[in-house]
């Protein structure tokens, strides 16, 4: 289990968090004597939060954890005793260790719609009780991800943003989520102290509108704030009017530190409110005129990745920011699946499917292999299903939209790398998970491969995500014969 600074991401044993269905179908799989049966499971998206062009792949970490501390103790057993679930599967449950495979793409890298994120290869009564944790792992680890890369990406580069989540989060671990997978994504850092130690980094963060109304005025607030700490003087200037009593009363702070030899190489505002780009503009004035150009301004107050771009846009003056609501709580959900696709029967994994009238919920079948391919610049131009142990062609390769057929191309020149990696091989963990600097640094190098008009903020190009020339006749025939089943049935 993975441990930050003597914390585990884990603090209990998560055995039971599934939901009732899982175990139902576990226990009817041994009755029936299907429990030894191997399945496949792909975990994917269909639509990218906010009208995205990209979402971040995170979780990976927690997954593991989830992994190696799956066991059935007495607790566990005695709910399904209560429940009357029958003996033989109680039975089973005590000896229980997750024997399968998993495969997954790397915490960090930008993923897209209906491509396997992870998946499981494992007998089918392990391989779905854990579909229910898994998802949710992953669906809040992943929202946090790309919440908090939109508004990197929105960022003028240089500008460091900082996750101020925690108070807007939906409890502990979704707090200590936001500020980790935030900074994964490349936030400089938190104002979580939980999160902090558990990254051994200092915490991010100055003053509450509540200290500057304790004070009898602003200015004596901000004069004690000075004093008592002096090497981080950045004052919240937005409590009672920012142009007209925040701002100057900041600049008398600032004289008087200079007056008496203290050093202003820390010193800074911050506006929580009002018009954010106006207010910064003339607060730059007012600080530069008054001699301190050299003082920073921290912009905050609900700011998203639109918001970012508005301001940069208007002008706005700003040397940080502060995100906190559309990290920890992003109005965009992943909506991660985690679907069946293929069965061993008589030794073969057989492609399954289900198919839907709405082609985007007709899952893409088989234990398959998942590449992403680059042109001669290192940037990447589609993501590749193939049938698993197919030969791909390097020159002319053609390229099938598994959604809809008639969207095509042809590519040459390029290079393919394979997406997932393997995190357990018969239940045993083979995988390194990087620490939290190396995902960061992966993250930011793998974004860099990505066209400007994948990740702009609106009306973003949409990324191929194909499948080779075999694999799309092998969806399409399942379809077909799945379609023949119903008509049969009909007649």
């Amino acid at each position: 289990m993975k441990i930050y600074n003597g914390y585990k991401r884990l603090n209990d044993n998560y055995t039971l968090f599934t939901d009732a269905y899982e175990y139902n179908m576990g226990s009817a799989y041994l009755l029936a004597g299907k429990n030894n049966q191997e399945a496949v499971f792909d975990v994917f998206f269909r639509r990218i939060p906010n009208n995205g062009g990209y979402a971040i792949m995170a979780g990976v970490d927690k997954v593991i954890d989830y992994i190696q501390n799956l066991k059935f103790e007495e607790r566990e057993l005695n709910y399904f005793r209560n429940w009357g679930y029958p003996q033989e599967f109680i039975e089973y449950l005590k000896t229980f260790k997750f024997t399968g495979d998993i495969y997954a793409i790397p915490d960090g890298t930008p993923v897209f719609p209906n491509e396997p994120l992870l998946t499981v290869k494992a007998p089918l009564i392990e391989a779905q009780v854990i579909e229910t944790a898994i998802l949710a792992l992953m669906n809040g680890a992943m929202e946090h991800a790309t919440g908090a890369r939109r508004i990197i990406e929105a960022t003028p580069k240089g500008i460091p943003v900082m996750e101020f989540g925690s108070r807007r989060a939906d409890g502990f671990d979704a707090g200590i989520d936001s500020a980790i997978y935030g900074i994964m994504a490349g936030c400089s850092g938190t104002s979580n102290i939980h999160a902090a130690n558990m990254l051994n980094i200092k915490a991010l963060g100055t003053m509450a509108h509540s200290f500057i109304e304790s004070f009898d005025s602003e200015l004596e607030a901000f004069m004690t704030w000075a004093k008592i700490y002096p090497d981080n003087c950045n004052l919240l200037v937005d409590t009672y009017d920012t142009l007209r009593s925040g701002i100057p009363n900041a600049i008398k702070v600032f004289k008087y530190m200079k007056e008496k030899g203290i050093s202003t190489q820390n010193i800074g505002i911050r506006i929580d409110s009002g018009d954010l780009a106006y207010l910064s503009k003339q607060a730059r004035i007012m600080m530069d005129q008054a001699g301190f150009p050299n003082a920073k301004i921290c912009l905050s107050n609900g700011l998203d990745a639109e918001t970012i771009e508005s301001l940069v846009l208007q002008g706005a003056k700003f040397d940080s920011l502060g995100v906190g609501d559309n990290i920890s709580k992003p109005s965009g959900r992943m909506g991660c699946v985690y679907k069946e696709v293929a069965l061993n029967e008589d030794g073969l994994l057989v492609p399954k499917i289900k198919v839907s009238n709405d082609t985007i919920k007709t899952v893409n079948p088989g234990f398959k292999k998942l590449y992403r391919a680059y042109n001669k610049n290192g940037i990447a131009i589609a993501d590749i299903m193939t049938e698993r142990g197919e030969k791909i062609k390097r020159e002319n390769l053609l390229i099938i939209s598994p959604i809809d057929n008639m969207k095509n191309i042809t590519i040459n020149n390029f290079e393919l790398r394979e997406l997932q990696k393997t995190i357990f091989k018969n239940g045993e963990l083979v995988y390194y998970d990087p620490e939290i600097n190396e995902k960061k640094k992966y993250c930011e190098s793998e974004m860099q491969t990505l066209y400007e008009e994948v990740k702009r903020c609106k009306n973003p190009h949409e990324y191929y995500v194909d499948g080779t020339e075999n694999y799309i006749n092998l969806k399409n025939n399942l379809i077909k014969e799945t379609k023949e089943k119903v008509l049969r049935l009909e007649r």
